[in-house]
């Protein structure tokens, strides 16, 4: 299920204007430090949606007419897209307090949609914004907030409806809803990285027991051991060059040879990976093709839902480092049918431990390429679904 920040604009993406609490002309448009390269990074490496929620006060009176504020909405919406900035949707009310409008802020009349639809994960998605009402918001949609001040004290200047809900609200629940109190984007960013979901998948058979971790958009670091000392030197490389945090922990029954450890870390890869990867707004697609001296490899790879392994690779010798060269094969096949994935592998060279570890970093290109986010939400099937 889908994650979603629900921001604010004035006061969380821009700075707040205090005179009139209106932006109504480019000279007030002023962002703040680092908003526009967290949140890129935000779209880029976690799994959320951005949705933008406004209370703009009598919006289309003559006091803050209409057409000046689309112009400059519109002109800090092309901002943000310039940098692939895009929100799944725009929530603005119009309403003055004392008109207690359902769709104003912290009420949730605007927010129906995503409140009753199982495609979104409200408890893990956030409210961001600097004022109490944006608080009160997350408490009453039931997700967590990030509250934004330009001060350290929380409660000082409030203005006379955070001072009214604040009168009125439990100050525990309150602070159980804050999960960060800054006006510091790059901490914001900082902190949702750290909370991003991983997975742990474990499968455990009378001959293996594997546990898997993984975060699919991490920064290549890994702790990985099969008890196959050269087996962990190919998946390493996978980890370094997909930029996947992978911790792997293998028990297995060497003794009577590598097949299962081998087969099973393919199977429970492939598994931790198809439940983690998101499809919607991903390319769908990968492919790469890199040499290593005198060997060239080639990976395609289809994240499209259909398991299928085409091999086009002869090795001449049995064993590279102590992998039987048959199991290349066997895990590139087991990782295939669990990810529920199409891969085509060819290679040629002379020198075989250059083959096979030119196809397991092609692989891992491949997969960075496949899974990067295209910012649309699109998902690229006429089916509508991957």
């Amino acid at each position: 299920m889908k994650k979603i920040l629900f921001l604010d604009r004035d006061g969380t993406i821009i700075k707040e204007n205090n005179k009139d609490y209106q932006i109504d002309s480019i000279e007030k448009i002023h962002f703040h430090k680092k908003v526009i390269s967290s949140l890129s990074k935000i779209l880029k490496k976690l799994d959320y949606e951005l949705v933008m929620v406004s209370n703009q006060d009598g919006l289309g009176t003559n006091k803050f007419p209409e057409d000046k504020f689309w112009v400059i909405h519109n002109h800090i919406l092309g901002i943000l897209k310039s940098e692939e900035i895009i929100f799944k949707s725009i929530h603005i009310d119009k309403s003055f307090q004392n008109e207690k409008s359902n769709n104003r802020k912290p009420n949730i009349g605007m927010l129906s949609k995503y409140l009753y639809n199982n495609k979104y994960n409200i408890n893990d998605s956030f409210v961001i914004g600097d004022r109490l009402t944006d608080v009160l918001l997350a408490k009453n949609i039931g997700c967590k907030s990030i509250w934004i001040k330009e001060n350290n004290d929380h409660y000082k200047n409030f203005t006379e409806e955070e001072k009214f809900y604040y009168s009125n609200s439990d100050k525990k629940i309150l602070e159980k809803i804050i999960k960060l109190k800054t006006n510091n984007w790059e901490k914001i960013y900082q902190y949702l990285y750290k909370i991003r979901n991983k997975l742990i998948y474990k499968r455990i058979t009378s001959e293996t027991n594997v546990e898997i971790s993984l975060d699919i958009y991490g920064n290549g670091q890994y702790h990985i051991n099969t008890g196959i000392g050269f087996f962990n030197h190919l998946l390493e490389q996978i980890s370094v060059h997909s930029l996947m945090d992978i911790n792997i922990k293998i028990i297995g029954d060497n003794h009577i040879d590598e097949h299962h450890t081998i087969e099973d870390c393919g199977i429970t890869f492939g598994n931790i990976f198809n439940k983690l990867l998101c499809k919607k707004g991903i390319e769908r697609y990968g492919f790469y093709i890199i040499p290593m001296d005198d060997c060239l490899s080639q990976v395609v790879i289809d994240l499209g839902g259909r398991e299928q392994l085409s091999w086009k690779v002869k090795f001449h010798r049995e064993k590279i480092g102590d992998v039987p060269t048959e199991m290349f094969y066997h895990f590139f096949k087991s990782f295939s049918s669990s990810a529920k994935c199409n891969i085509y592998i060819h290679s040629i060279g002379i020198n075989e431990h250059h083959k096979i570890e030119s196809i397991f970093k092609c692989f891992a290109r491949a997969i960075k390429m496949a899974v990067k986010k295209n910012y649309t939400n699109k998902v690229f099937s006429s089916k509508g679904l991957l």
